[in-house]
């Protein structure tokens, strides 16, 4: 009965067995797929939801924040304070991401809105009294102000302040163009820990 079912078919037993190996073939192929897409599908989107809204890793680039943070070093930017709870806070190191800046910059937040602020001899006033600094700060740069601060604004400078752009030359920053709160630095090793 066989050899009348390969003549009616019109095809030799070994290319039947051959399309069947094929098609065996090509189901463990698209199950094996399947199973790639339902891991990495939803990784791969988990992955960007985190990097959109909760926290991102990045990397300092230059002095502006020394003694603090240094060049190449890496810090998780978390994004979720200033958008759930409050505003950004005088001493934070926040991340912003400047229209006319190429690459985003690392400063630490000075002036808050509706502030007056002034630099003098190296030293912050703010609203005429002096700023006293609870973190490392290399003084410099040039006398500023005193100048008011809009609504939805702040003003960051880099800690290193010889050496840093910062409100000093590009002016007040939008709360809009902060990426968020440079949280923890995870490289090199001995610099791993919380930043403050």
């Amino acid at each position: 009965m066989e050899e009348i079912a390969e003549e009616v078919a019109g095809e030799p037993e070994s290319e039947q067995k051959t399309r069947f190996s094929a098609a065996k073939a090509l189901r463990w192929l698209l199950q094996a797929l399947r199973e790639v897409a339902e891991t990495f599908i939803p990784a791969i989107a988990i992955a960007l939801l985190i990097n959109l809204f909760l926290a991102q890793a990045t990397q300092v680039l230059g002095q502006s924040m020394e003694p603090n943070l240094h060049t190449n070093q890496r810090v998780v930017v978390e994004k979720v304070t200033y958008r759930l709870f409050h505003g950004p806070q005088r001493g934070d190191v926040v991340v912003l991401d400047l229209p006319n800046q190429s690459d985003m910059l690392i400063k630490r937040v000075i002036g808050l809105p509706g502030e007056t602020i002034e630099v003098r001899s190296g030293e912050v006033y703010i609203d005429g009294e002096r700023l006293e600094e609870t973190w490392p700060v290399r003084p410099g740069g040039s006398n500023y102000g005193p100048h008011t601060i809009p609504p939805l604004h702040i003003f960051v400078m880099g800690d290193n302040r010889g050496s840093s752009n910062d409100s000093r030359s590009f002016g007040d920053v939008p709360v809009d163009d902060i990426v968020g709160r440079a949280w923890f630095s995870y490289w090199p090793l001995e610099h791993v820990g919380l930043i403050k």
